[in-house]
């Protein structure tokens, strides 16, 4: 049986006009959203908190998509949260603990740029826990994510996905490029020479993880213009849906493309 990833077509793209053209028309209605989540359109009593979750490989345009999503919101309305490895005191306790300062409650919203899938991705592939480890680590994220759903978060999942020559492309151009350089480290070039130990690890993921309250969006992200449209419109999607099945009776939209 293939692999969600390996069917994934890699080489859809969108031009640079149509991409801006969908994407303005998508922040347009992300913020619409938001100040309705957040009630300031009114009344949205208990409306879920949003958290929107990226992975994917090095240089597959993660930031640039998070840029597009938060750009048109007031920055007093969105959390930006980078996440790199456990810290000494974090590493004391259970691998989830670090995470819950920054979960969003009620009417809020948080951007996790990697996520605890770090777990079962780079701790996994250099060796840091063993697979029982592994497979324990994947089962309590899985429930983990569904007493989030449960208490109120809409949850959505993202994966940036870029073949092997175009990342090194990508690194290559940011090694010239006195601007990108700082995006570039010692870590990426290590992560590169284990490429195949983490597709293996990521399809492994994706099995593990991917459940109807917690669903894995694969992006196609080969192409920037394609992979920002897709990532806003699906959110949109997402977010749409979820509220709907809670209840919410959503603020309408017009026009083609979200245009409000």
């Amino acid at each position: 049986m293939s692999n969600r990833l390996d069917d994934l077509d890699l080489s859809q793209s969108l031009s640079h006009n149509e991409s801006e053209k969908r994407i303005t028309a998508a922040q347009r209605r992300l913020l619409h959203l938001r100040l309705f989540s957040a009630g300031l359109l009114g009344p949205a009593p208990n409306a879920p908190g949003l958290l929107v979750l990226f992975e994917g490989f090095d240089a597959a345009g993660k930031g640039g998509a998070i840029r597009r999503l938060t750009s048109g919101l007031d920055p007093r309305h969105v959390r930006v949260v980078p996440i790199g490895p456990p810290t000494p005191e974090e590493l004391k306790h259970h691998f989830l603990w670090r995470f819950a300062p920054s979960l969003p409650g009620r009417g809020s919203m948080t951007v996790y740029d990697r996520s605890w899938y770090g777990r079962l991705l780079v701790e996994r592939v250099d060796g840091l826990i063993g697979a029982p480890d592994v497979k324990r680590s994947a089962k309590e994220i899985v429930d983990f994510e569904d007493s989030l759903v449960d208490d109120g978060v809409t949850l959505v999942k993202f994966w940036l996905q870029i073949s092997d020559a175009e990342q090194l492309l990508r690194f290559n151009g940011r090694a010239i490029d006195p601007a990108k350089q700082w995006k570039l480290t010692a870590e990426d070039w290590h992560n590169r020479t284990l490429r195949e130990q983490y597709v293996r690890a990521v399809k492994d993921m994706l099995e593990w993880t991917d459940h109807p309250h917690a669903h894995w969006d694969l992006v196609a992200a080969e192409d920037k213009h394609f992979a920002r449209v897709f990532v806003l419109e699906t959110l949109i999607k997402r977010w749409e849906h979820d509220l709907e099945r809670r209840g919410f009776t959503l603020p309408k939209s017009h026009g083609t493309n979200y245009l409000v």
